[in-house]
């Protein structure tokens, strides 16, 4: 099940930009933040490929999703210009974006090369 993230969700489970200047990961799972607008064609598009994952990947990864019409902070804070955008978190590394509607095997691609990468049951 992908999860909505508020700026008080994110700063409490994803990295608190108030506080620190270094990323500094909260998570205990790596993650994929979907940043979207619900009159984004391409988000939509997006949007079931992402809950199918965050079901295959259950207990591996989370997926979060920003509407960057409620919490325009959130994606000023990181640069979003172009929606969707997809932030993919590793667990022990510096965040990637990626740009665009990726099609699943290229997003399981990224979550198995970039986010599981170090995981022992990858």
């Amino acid at each position: 099940m992908t999860e909505h993230l508020t700026k008080q969700d994110f700063l409490d489970k994803v990295f608190n930009y108030e506080q620190k200047k270094e990323w500094d990961y909260q998570g205990e799972l790596p993650a994929i933040i979907d940043f979207y607008a619900d009159w984004c064609g391409p988000c939509k598009m997006v949007a079931p490929v992402l809950e199918e994952l965050s079901d295959e990947y259950e207990g591996k990864i989370k997926i979060f999703k920003i509407d960057t019409e409620a919490e325009q902070e959130l994606a000023a804070v990181f640069g979003i210009r172009s929606i969707p955008s997809i932030l993919f978190i590793p667990k022990n590394d510096k965040p990637q974006m990626a740009q665009g509607a990726l099609p699943k095997d290229s997003l399981i691609q990224i979550i198995d090369d970039v986010l599981l990468k170090d995981s022992v049951n990858a």
